[in-house]
């Protein structure tokens, strides 16, 4: 199994850098001269060239690209931002911290709603216990967020007075951006959770369980759900990491300082060391859940650690 951790491990390094490289051409390809945008449309071209060559605009791209990288690699460093002059990393980590939280309690919900409804659907397939949470889901998945948001502080927060509609400093702050946002995955687990459970109990194993009278509630639970699940975790990683670079929306709408809108929020500006460093965090923050989900698959479904406890041998 470790080999499996190691395997994955070392492919996160070729995967960020793919990113940052990709996000260094297309800054390269974006029109707009950075030392002009930075001091302004009066400025005088001898000081634009001057600061140009200072952030090493006037280097060779690959050259610019190594620099950057050694930058972060041995001395930690991420540059400053040249809107705000402070340190980039200083900056965007406590925003970091909020898109953390926000999709954290996102994928909980959408975890917690979806999941079991999806289950019970499979298990009352055809009842009216399974066609109504089934049209809800459809219907969510097709709503986009912001009319999921608008609609939330409309009520919760207009007419009902409930939950904060800005701002953040408790958990409620969080709430309505997190349905916002996680509201059409936990449509999505459902139907997903759903589609894997039938398949499940149409197999030979739960026939066979079912004839030689174990409880329906143990075959449901205990033998055909674990089966049922090793999909669904794969789906609920894939989100999670969808949460943390897509909840732009929600973080907009109930105006939560996250790490996504101070990228968008510096594209204009070009802002090169915020967006770069925006885009690392998330890149970073998808990666690694994705090795975690698949170190999760690898040890809950019994083929991979077969093949695995095989090589080791």
């Amino acid at each position: 199994m470790y080999k499996f951790v190691i395997k994955r491990i070392l492919f996160l390094i070729p995967t960020i850098l793919g990113v940052i490289f990709i996000i260094f051409f297309i800054m390269q390809l974006t029109p707009g001269n950075p030392g002009r945008m930075i001091l302004g449309v009066n400025a005088l071209q001898v000081d634009v060239d001057a600061l140009n060559h200072e952030l090493g605009y006037d280097l060779p791209f690959f050259q610019r690209f190594i620099n950057y990288i050694r930058e972060i690699v041995v001395n930690h460093n991420f540059g400053t931002s040249y809107y705000t002059k402070k340190p980039v990393f200083d900056e965007l980590w406590p925003r970091f911290v909020v898109t953390i939280n926000l999709s954290l309690i996102g994928i909980v919900f959408s975890t917690l709603v979806g999941v079991p409804m999806g289950i019970y659907s499979a298990v009352r397939q055809y009842t009216l216990w399974d066609t109504i949470p089934t049209t809800i889901a459809f219907f969510l998945a097709a709503i986009p967020g912001f009319v999921v948001g608008m609609v939330l502080l409309l009520v919760f927060s207009l007419k009902l007075n409930w939950l904060p509609s800005y701002g953040m400093g408790s958990i409620r702050h969080y709430i309505m951006p997190a349905i916002t946002a996680s509201l059409p995955m936990a449509a999505q687990n459902l139907r997903f959770t759903k589609s894997s459970m039938l398949e499940e109990i149409r197999q030979d194993y739960v026939r066979t369980a079912r004839a030689k009278g174990v409880s329906e509630r143990n075959v449901i639970w205990k033998q055909a759900l674990r089966n049922a699940l090793l999909p669904v975790v794969t789906t609920i990683g894939l989100n999670f990491g969808v949460l943390i670079c897509g909840a732009i929306v929600a973080e907009k709408l109930f105006s939560l300082p996250g790490v996504g809108t101070a990228v968008i929020d510096r594209i204009s500006t070009k802002d090169e060391p915020i967006i770069l460093a925006g885009v690392i965090m998330m890149s970073v923050a998808f990666t690694i859940i994705m090795l975690a989900v698949d170190i999760i698959y690898a040890y809950i479904d019994p083929r991979i650690k077969a093949k695995y406890m095989k090589l080791r041998g």
